[in-house]
């Protein structure tokens, strides 16, 4: 099927190539299928249409020029350069019972997060989606969009210096090239002999170099005939790769692509859904006209950086002037960025405290207001490109409380210098979840030193939705924003004895934090997006990072909580400790919490020396403890931050703990 799709792509390639003012050339469903069966509640009947779009951008155009090394691309013979991408729509069968706002949903890695849940389908929501990764498997379950490779002056592929860090968490001989199973740089043969490979324990280590004697590069599936000329590969170690340990490989690698395609084909499927009114554009309502109306872009946690990257770049105004989002819904984004529009792009990696921390995903600007980087003198914002071109969207960033100590999510609220608060814009607000991590548990997991962080935070999420549909058609103000600040005492350092922690026995505060750097790339990593540091050069200039303030229960003040954390019955943290099993006991544990029950009697409390009071001291019974969480609920569908649909969730919840109070 997938050699058919590219004679098909040829085809159209060949077919409009004289649509010259065409940012989508052509849309080619694949598929139809029924969707969520299974879901009583829905609207209707709901149908998943896949596809693929055929693209073409013209290098010279204004509204083009950020996309990184577009210009070195081959061209049509119009001087535009072609490539297309997957997508999917998830929509009633019947139009009519759809809204005609459409969440578009940034994929993350290839994967959908957002809008298949069944709030959105009992709500008649539609969803859309589409590739924008090149490194991206080839795979029917995943989108990736299929793009133009850069070409050096001799028209073959360029060449170029590449990084790539790996890591595990058991004892192996044997890591992939790339990060979460993507597609890598291929290397070129004739200098192997000179990459290196190093290990270090801590990110902040100096590096210890491996005899090229030890290790050895093994291709595993070369390029093929989809996949943007990238490759699978290992590394093979003698003797193993050590759990906790960070490895470094340097190597010289061809085929660098023109990943900053992706945020284009973002921007022009999205309009082209929005304007398109022919018999092309697959999502139309029953009388032919484009069923959206107003678009909300939403992406979770690396989606989420490249959305705010979207906005930063400027790519919520199209090749017309018009806006592309009414919308824009970070999620668990954290403050930064992404390795997303460069030269040898790496988009499926990220910045952690232990790991990645030095891929450029953490870089200013931060905030959605202006700041000046202390560093570099330099004045900017997420939204000052967009803020110039009329064509800013409305802005709802929500982060949980891990963000703050995985992702650096405070730069999103405070000066690079972590010592005032940020004069947020009157169209963005933020909203921060009090005691959750980057994604709620969903079971057992012992790779931490905590029980993970169980804190369900969703339903703040579909209701914030909502109210952004409301705010972007009807011009209904959202509820005000919920974060901790540095003026009320809430947003504070994160040692111990700034945070407010009150020592708890068996539990090990972290000693450390993801702190991002102020990092030299090289001498055209601003210009031309181009590494030429590897690993990159950096001094003792930090950016500064605060946490929320704790409560008696170390519990995180300040923010948005949910029932359960407002009526506790544990400490929530948005941090976890790696256990030692698996390597850097002294190392957050990435993007985790924890969950720190409390004693169930005073007898327990007193006897483990615990100094939160047990759960039998605070509520006296079941009753008690039910009615208390049901008003918490109650006041937060009153204050719009709950709607009552999640009444009947958060009752189970609390009734899931009735025998804590039966022992």
């Amino acid at each position: 099927m997938r050699g058919v799709r590219c004679l098909l792509v040829v085809w159209v390639c060949f077919a409009v190539a004289s649509s010259v003012q065409a940012e989508v050339l052509r849309v080619i469903v694949e598929s139809r299928t029924a969707f969520a069966e299974d879901v009583e509640d829905k609207v209707g009947p709901y149908e998943r249409i896949r596809g693929r779009v055929v693209y073409a951008l013209d290098p010279d155009l204004e509204a083009n020029r950020a996309v990184v090394d577009l210009g070195l691309a081959a061209t049509n013979g119009n001087g535009r350069v072609e490539f297309y991408a997957d997508f999917e729509i998830i929509a009633p069968v019947d139009r009519s019972l759809a809204q005609h706002t459409v969440l578009y949903d940034v994929n993350n890695r290839g994967r959908r997060l957002l809008g298949m849940q069944p709030f959105f389908l009992r709500h008649g929501y539609v969803t859309l989606s589409s590739g924008w990764i090149a490194e991206v498997p080839v795979n029917d379950t995943l989108l990736r969009i299929e793009a133009p490779v850069v070409l050096g002056d001799d028209g073959v592929p360029i060449v170029g210096t590449v990084r790539a860090e790996l890591s595990t968490d058991t004892n192996t001989g044997r890591l992939s090239l790339a990060s979460r199973g993507a597609l890598a740089f291929e290397p070129v043969v004739g200098s192997l002999a000179t990459a290196t490979l190093t290990r270090r324990h801590r990110e902040r280590d100096t590096p210890q170099v491996i005899p090229r004697s030890e290790w050895e590069f093994v291709l595993t599936d070369g390029p093929r005939e989809e996949g943007s000329g990238l490759v699978e590969g290992v590394i093979d170690l003698e003797g193993g790769f050590e759990p906790g340990l960070l490895y470094d490989l340097i190597y010289e690698a061809r085929g660098s692509v023109v990943q900053g395609a992706g945020f284009a084909a973002i921007r022009d499927f999205v309009s082209f859904v929005k304007h398109d009114s022919t018999s092309m554009n697959p999502l139309r309502d029953q009388t032919g006209v484009p069923l959206a109306k107003q678009v909300i872009g939403a992406g979770r946690s690396q989606s989420g950086r490249a959305l705010r990257m979207f906005l930063y770049e400027g790519f919520n105004t199209d090749e017309q002037g018009r806006q592309v989002f009414e919308g824009a819904m970070p999620v668990i984004s954290g403050g930064g960025q992404g390795f997303f529009n460069h030269r040898f792009a790496s988009p499926t990696r990220t910045a952690n405290e232990h790991t990645g921390h030095l891929y450029p995903v953490d870089v200013f600007p931060f905030a959605y207001g202006n700041e000046t980087d202390p560093f570099s003198g330099e004045t900017d914002s997420i939204l000052r490109r967009l803020n110039q071109d009329g064509t800013s969207p409305k802005i709802m960033h929500l982060d949980t409380t891990s963000e703050y100590w995985h992702r650096a999510a405070s730069l999103v609220l405070t000066d690079p210098s972590g010592t005032r608060d940020t004069e947020v814009p009157e169209d963005v607000r933020i909203y921060a979840f009090g005691g959750s991590q980057h994604s709620p548990s969903q079971g057992p997991s012992d790779r931490g030193q905590l029980l993970p962080n169980p804190n369900v935070y969703q339903p703040f999420v579909e209701t914030l939705f909502v109210a952004m549909d409301r705010w972007v058609t009807e011009g209904t103000a959202p509820p005000p924003s919920v974060h901790p600040r540095i003026a009320d005492g809430t947003l504070v350092g994160w040692r111990a004895s700034q945070a407010g922690w009150t020592a708890l026995p068996n539990v090990t505060y972290p000693t450390t934090i993801h702190q991002p750097d102020s990092l030299d790339y090289g001498e055209a990593f601003d210009s031309e997006r181009v590494i030429d540091n590897h690993p990159p050069y950096r001094s003792d200039a930090r950016y500064g990072v605060l946490v929320p303030a704790l409560d008696g229960d170390n519990n995180e003040r300040g923010a948005l909580r949910m029932p359960r954390v407002e009526v506790p019955i544990a400490t929530y943290t948005g941090w976890n400790l790696r256990n030692p099993s698996i390597g850097a006991p002294d190392a957050l544990l990435g993007l985790a919490g924890g969950y720190i029950p409390f004693p169930t009697t005073k007898a327990a409390r007193e006897a483990s020396g615990d100094p939160r009071l047990s759960i039998g001291e605070r509520y006296p019974t079941f009753d008690v403890y039910h009615r208390q969480t049901m008003d918490v609920a109650t006041t937060l569908v009153e204050d719009g931050y709950l709607l009552s649909e999640h009444l009947t969730e958060i009752e189970a919840g609390a009734e899931s703990n009735r025998a804590l109070f039966e022992e």
